[in-house]
């Protein structure tokens, strides 16, 4: 058995978890979360790839850097000496451009390197849902392009629009209305499209199209029940109605309940 199949073999009984993190408040961890994480060999964290070298680190954040959000939340619950952070170029607005499949294949070849390494457990904290826009989907299949047999799996995690329906006390959906969740960055057609139809529409990312959305909800008289949220239990967070904010973070979000004229109307 040469090198590469020998680790080949070894990454048989390797798992990488992608455990969703929330929005940001570190009490809205699963409890399979916390013990998962706490188990794990390797926490890795994204963070942007402008703000880190270009490489994986390990420990704490070095002085001056900002941690990203996943890394402040699983503070609470991991050792700074089993966290890693790998650069994304998760502010590249144009699609799959060369830096963010490079970024992509770096953070693959550092995982590879900690299995190979005799990592068995490793984790991977994102922010929200692993299964709902995350980069874990696209490390992960990065991870398997190398390394076939490394087993994947992910844990759930409360969603923004979760934790913004519960604090602003905005039911998603009731009876037979239907819910769209949507990046902003789509392009405002299929918000507006969603928005004619019956149920809730919910848009991520709004930060830059905040102007053409607000204007949207002017358009189709939606715009008192609307919404929107941002750093959701982070310090600086707000939550309330939609107006002319210039200064939106990036990850934002926008809620805009279904049209409800009497309880039980839509069962």
């Amino acid at each position: 058995m040469n090198a590469d199949d020998r680790r080949a073999a070894g990454s048989a009984d390797a798992t990488l978890t992608g455990v969703g993190v929330g929005p940001g408040d570190p009490e809205l961890l699963t409890v399979k979360a916390v013990r998962v994480l706490r188990e794990a060999d390797v926490v890795f964290v994204p963070v942007m790839a402008d703000r880190v070298e270009t490489t994986a680190t390990a420990g704490p954040t070095p002085p001056g850097t900002d941690a990203g959000r996943a890394e402040r939340t699983v503070r609470e619950y991991v050792a700074a000496d089993r966290l890693r952070r790998l650069p994304f170029a998760l502010d590249d607005r144009g699609g799959v451009t060369a830096r963010r499949a490079a970024a992509w294949d770096d953070a693959a070849r550092v995982v590879v390197e900690a299995i190979d390494a005799g990592a068995r457990s490793l984790a991977f904290a994102t922010i929200g849902d692993p299964n709902v826009y995350s980069t874990f989907g696209y490390l992960a299949q990065s991870v398997r392009a190398l390394r076939p047999t490394v087993r994947v799996a992910t844990v759930p995690g409360v969603t923004a629009m979760q934790e913004l329906a519960a604090r602003s006390g905005t039911p998603l959906c009731e009876g037979r209305e239907p819910l769209t969740l949507l990046p902003a960055t789509a392009g405002l057609a299929l918000f507006a499209e969603a928005l004619a139809g019956p149920g809730t529409v919910v848009a991520y990312k709004g930060w830059r199209r905040h102007p053409e959305l607000l204007a949207e909800l002017r358009r189709q008289g939606r715009l008192a029940d609307a919404v929107l949220g941002s750093s959701l239990g982070l310090p600086g967070e707000r939550i309330g109605p939609v107006d002319d904010t210039a200064d939106l973070p990036y990850l934002s979000t926008l809620l805009v309940p279904a049209r409800r004229d009497h309880r039980g109307g839509k069962l």
